[in-house]
């Protein structure tokens, strides 16, 4: 029995991992163009302005590696070219340009997703780049270490990374973003103005509102426009989003969606012994129920374990999605779970929001941070969704949070809830707590209206 996984990101290495682990038999294959396997995409900002020492720190695991702990064997630097699920079989160019054909019992499609560079001039100079892989990043440092300013379009995550990691290399630096506000599908534009802040205080410069009009050299940067105007620079990079590879999915026949391979909770496609799973599937949305991208390494490496775990018979389903998501950048930490206020209104929920504005630590006790906390919930007080924007300790209690919306968890529930406390870690009533009050007492102000 042999199971080819094509694709090396966090979902086809789990989905390899986890076949193994519950099956010492089965011969696994996995195919990927990539060079480098087992890295983490998103520490690539962080090993670019050198926070993490060395790009090497962020590589977990080397093919040798897998074939000699794991028995799992990675081809490397090589190209699946055509998808036969009729035969059940694949065939692939490998690194030395040879054409090689491998069948299977089961396939899994882990392709990822690709770089969305919008047709715009000048995309193709010398000096514009996109990120999505480690020799993205390598390539960034060493042309970004000769430069002295930047332009990066997209203020999502990623974009306001790299903006900041290029600040801290010395560069001077622009962010372009076409959407009113930075981290447009993360946060409101209310929090988001917090982050922006942060950013603008620390040197960052924003264009907003405005989509990036063309790239002007000859061989390489040397300008861009936007918002009616040229702006110098050196070094371009496009963040402005991803696209799912859904190429080999479609020519093994299996069904596609509006944003990527229908799977179901097994993660199984339309086609008998085919899984697809990561950036390159949909998912369900668990307000809405509608489908929806859910690009996270958290997601990839889930749906890696629910795809491997059937594979071996032993039965397991992937969960709709809150799409729960946390960064920090220099000083700021910014995470958001389940529905924004914004979003609400876009699916016509009538939603309470709760705020609050508080310490992370007793208001007496050294280096206390400020930290924002919006709450949203529906008119049945159940919560919908968080943003949380503070100095520490955001990412742990978006997690309680998601917690409380699978649990379907009322704001007054919240408000009630009992919390840990002591002056070096927390507030005697946590900012959670606050914001819940808060928008208890929105609703009893909306029941005497």
């Amino acid at each position: 029995m042999r199971t080819i996984i094509i694709g090396s990101g966090a979902a086809g290495l789990t989905t390899a991992s986890t076949i193994r682990r519950y099956n010492k038999e089965m011969e696994i294959t996995v195919i990927t163009m990539d060079k480098y396997i087992a890295y983490s995409p998103c520490a690539i900002p962080y090993a670019i302005c050198g926070e993490i020492p060395s790009f090497d720190d962020i590589i977990m695991h080397t093919p040798e590696e897998y074939k000699k702990d794991r028995l799992i064997d990675v081809i490397n630097e090589s190209e699946v070219l055509t998808v036969d699920s009729e035969n059940n079989n694949i065939t692939y160019k490998d690194s030395n340009g040879k054409i090689n054909e491998l069948s299977y019992d089961y396939l899994v499609i882990a392709t990822g997703g690709s770089s969305f560079i919008p047709p715009i001039e000048g995309v193709n100079l010398d000096g514009v780049f996109k990120l999505r892989t480690i020799e993205d990043g390598m390539k960034i440092k060493e042309y970004a270490e000769n430069s002295k300013s930047a332009v990066v379009a997209g203020a999502g995550a990623i974009g306001l990374e790299m903006a900041y990691a290029l600040k801290v290399m010395g560069l001077d630096v622009v962010v372009i973003e076409m959407a009113p506000q930075v981290l447009p599908r993360a946060l409101d534009i209310d929090m988001a103005e917090t982050v922006k802040k942060y950013l603008e205080n620390i040197g960052i410069k924003f264009i907003i509102g405005k989509p990036l009009g063309k790239i002007i050299g000859n061989s390489k940067v040397e300008a861009i426009y936007a918002d009616d105007r040229e702006i110098s620079t050196d070094i371009v990079i496009m963040a402005t989003g991803v696209r799912a590879n859904t190429e080999l999915a479609k020519m093994a026949g299996c069904e596609v969606g509006r944003w990527a391979i229908k799977v179901n909770e097994k993660m199984e496609t339309s086609i008998p012994n085919i899984y697809a799973v990561g950036d390159c599937v949909e998912v369900r949305d668990f307000i809405t129920g509608q489908t929806t991208l859910s690009p996270f390494g958290t997601t990839a490496v889930r749906q890696g374990k629910v795809a491997g775990k059937n594979i071996v018979g032993i039965e397991a389903k992937f969960n709709p999605v809150l799409n729960a998501m946390v960064s920090k950048i220099g000083d700021i930490e910014m995470a958001g779970t389940g529905m924004s206020e914004l979003a609400s209104h876009q699916n016509r929920l009538k939603v309470v929001v709760g705020k609050s504005k508080a310490l992370t630590r007793a208001r007496y006790y050294p280096e206390g941070k400020l930290i924002e906390v919006k709450l949203i919930c529906d008119d049945n007080k159940h919560i919908v969704g968080c943003q949380i924007v503070g100095g520490e300790r955001v990412a742990e209690r978006v997690d309680a949070i998601s917690i409380g919306i699978v649990n379907q968890m009322t704001c007054n529930e919240l408000a009630d809830m009992e919390f840990c406390y002591a002056p070096p870690v927390s507030m005697v009533i946590d900012p959670l707590a606050l914001a819940a009050e808060n928008a208890c007492d929105k609703f009893k102000k909306i029941k005497k209206e």
